[in-house]
């Protein structure tokens, strides 16, 4: 699975909102770090303000924390407002939608990228940004 970029991003931006605790993080704080151009930073974390994974605070003092614990926000969180991932069953390999049959091997494709994709899945829900910090 490769992930976007802005996916990336938000992941860099998530882990140094959780080791930043109460105290809010600002974009070149993190943007510095981690080679982010700051303009794409911003947006990226204005998208995780919308998904309610993070809140700003504008003015002096001001930046992004997160607006649950660090316990509580997993990878797949953060990923998913980035990443449309792939529901169970759809076919990767044709997008057909009509009702005629799909030969076996195709079926036995299919269920091995839903495997796949579900095994991704269950991965990034289990890993906490608190895992990560520690």
């Amino acid at each position: 699975m490769t992930l976007s970029k802005f996916s990336r991003y938000a992941l860099y931006a998530a882990v140094e909102m959780a080791r930043a605790g109460d105290r809010p993080v600002t974009v070149g704080e993190v943007a510095g770090p981690h080679n982010i151009p700051p303009t794409a930073l911003a947006k990226v974390l204005q998208q995780l303000v919308r998904a309610g994974l993070a809140e700003g605070t504008r003015g002096i003092g001001g930046g992004y924390r997160l607006a649950r614990p660090r316990s509580d926000i997993t990878v797949l969180d953060v990923v998913s407002v980035f990443e449309s991932l792939r529901p169970p069953g759809h076919d990767l390999l044709h997008t057909r939608t009509d009702s005629r049959a799909v030969a076996p091997h195709t079926a036995t494709l299919r269920r091995l990228f839903d495997e796949v994709d579900e095994g991704t899945r269950v991965t990034l829900a289990s890993v906490t940004l608190d895992t990560l910090v520690k």
